[in-house]
């Protein structure tokens, strides 16, 4: 590695290596280009600027160990700050949205199936299996 790719402070549109550094004193290397929150698709390689890490490893260089208590880790240590090898696709908006909608409508429908099974009224119990099922947005 180039020195003076160590020297560049993490921005928008940097390639960051860092090592997950946990209380039992093991690492777990990630590698990932840090992206408007927009193109964020961290399954591929595309973590957010907003979200807690992104908001941390900002205006950091490489070679620093930056602490960040979540969970069991308690530090993060910046291997390396580069360019970036390839660009978020121009769908990840779209992508996120769509996985967004489907959550949505999963959590409706089992609160719906949650409040059929427990309500009792009336004219009879209303039977959470009659609840009509939407189709997913591919077609199933």
């Amino acid at each position: 590695m180039r020195m003076e790719s160590q020297l560049n402070l993490i921005s928008v549109g940097c390639q960051v290596e860092v090592d997950l550094l946990d209380r039992a004193g093991k690492r777990e290397r990630l590698n990932f280009v840090i992206v408007p929150d927009e193109e964020a698709d961290f399954a591929h390689g595309y973590l957010g600027e907003g979200t807690p890490l992104g908001k941390i490893l900002l205006g950091e260089k490489a070679g620093t160990i930056v602490p960040y208590l979540k969970d069991d880790i308690h530090a993060i240590d910046i291997r390396a700050v580069t360019k970036p090898t390839s660009n978020p696709t121009d769908d990840a908006a779209k992508k996120r949205e769509a996985k967004m909608k489907e959550t949505i409508r999963e959590v409706e429908d089992t609160n719906a199936m949650i409040f059929a099974s427990s309500f009792s009224g009336k004219w009879g119990d209303y039977d959470p299996d009659s609840i009509p099922k939407e189709k997913k947005s591919d077609g199933t």
